[in-house]
């Protein structure tokens, strides 16, 4: 794993390989900045990444200029590590929180510019997250939320879905919060 872009682009990221998680790989990673650099100003936004893991995506979001990334899992290790790469590289923007997902989210009252979710792909309440983050107002107006899932898995029935994109066994599906 490493960081693609911004001021700590080519950082190798090295987390304990006892964590239960599956990364983003750099080849999807790589194509969702893409797609997110041609959408939207990343610099200055603010991020909730839910089930973030090993913080991939979180440090990706930090070093591209984000104003606030919250990292949002129930597995302490990969908390802990988040917290010492950030502490390391002085990205003071980044925050955990751990928490079951769904608890936290039905609790949460900020709104964010960019929601991702990388949830584990047996999770069978993956098509509960699009729901309670319209229902719970949790993206800004033209905000985005992002789910990454199993490429056989299907989420356009979801409220405001937008587009699916494939990479391989995974997917990313998007949906906009529209402006007022």
């Amino acid at each position: 794993m490493r960081i693609i872009g911004g001021k700590l682009r080519g950082l190798r990221l090295n987390p304990p390989t006892n964590l239960p998680v599956r990364p983003t790989t750099d080849l999807a990673k790589e194509a969702l900045f893409n797609i997110l650099q041609n959408q939207t100003e990343l610099e200055g936004i603010r991020v909730l990444d839910l089930f973030s893991g090993t913080g991939n995506i979180t440090f990706e979001f930090a070093s591209r200029g984000a104003e606030s990334v919250l990292s949002v899992d129930r597995n302490i290790n990969g908390l802990n590590y988040i917290k010492d790469i950030a502490r390391k590289h002085s990205l003071d923007c980044i925050k955990t929180f751990k928490a079951d997902v769904f608890k936290y989210m039905d609790l949460e009252t900020e709104q964010f510019d960019i929601i991702f979710a990388d949830p584990p792909y047996d999770l069978n309440r993956i098509p509960e997250i699009p729901k309670i983050v319209f229902e719970k107002n949790l993206l800004t107006p033209g905000g985005l939320l992002i789910v990454e899932h199993q490429s056989m898995q299907n989420l356009s029935n979801q409220p405001n879905f937008t587009e699916q994109r494939r990479y391989g066994h995974s997917s990313f599906s998007f949906f906009n919060q529209p402006e007022i």
